[in-house]
């Protein structure tokens, strides 16, 4: 029975060390060889200051910041400590009364928009921090954009195409403009939108 136990013991040291230490390690550092970049989280700087990363959402208020989904990550959404979806369903009274709300809000805020409300602009992705709008939720914001900038919605539309991301791999997924990103080309193009995001 001793030898059975020692053998156990140093099967359970051996499996420890190599996948407690060793694999995560050698992960790790491939990564950072390969994708520095993605293996830090994505981070966006701006003028040496952080300003978010590509891969988490964060609000932007003004009229002339385009706007991503709306989030249930955290008590006031956008809480990266805190993805999550609402967990609400179709029947919830409280998701329709959000869902209703968020409605006549954009359509207040984007009297210009051509068409009815995309129905990502409604609703929160189940992580609650998708960086993400489709191409068309972001050309339906851009009279907004373009009207509180003070400049053609032509000039805003063409940013937005040279922002959009393909499928991933060609087929995965399917296109998409990173709000932050896109934001920030705003900022480098037309100048800051004034006052905080």
């Amino acid at each position: 029975m001793g030898k059975e136990l020692q053998i156990a013991l140093r099967m359970t040291v051996v499996t420890l060390l190599l996948t407690g230490l060793v694999y995560p390690l050698a992960v790790t550092a491939l990564a950072q060889v390969l994708f520095p970049d993605r293996a830090n989280g994505s981070l966006v700087m701006v003028d040496g200051r952080l300003v978010g990363s590509e891969l988490l959402a964060q609000p932007f208020k003004r009229p002339s910041y385009f706007q991503p989904r709306p989030s249930a990550a955290g008590a006031g959404g956008y809480d990266a400590a805190a993805s999550s979806g609402s967990n609400l369903g179709p029947t919830s009274r409280k998701l329709r009364d959000r869902v209703a709300a968020d409605l006549e809000r954009l359509k207040t805020e984007n009297p210009e928009a051509p068409g009815p409300v995309p129905i990502e602009l409604v609703t929160a992705s189940g992580s609650g921090l998708d960086p993400h709008v489709s191409p068309a939720s972001a050309r339906w914001q851009a009279p907004r954009v373009a009207a509180a900038r003070g400049v053609p919605v032509a000039e805003v539309l063409a940013l937005v195409a040279r922002r959009v991301e393909g499928r991933t791999l060609g087929l995965l997924g399917e296109p998409r403009v990173n709000v932050l990103l896109l934001n920030l080309e705003l900022d480098r193009s037309f100048g800051r939108g004034g006052g905080k995001r």
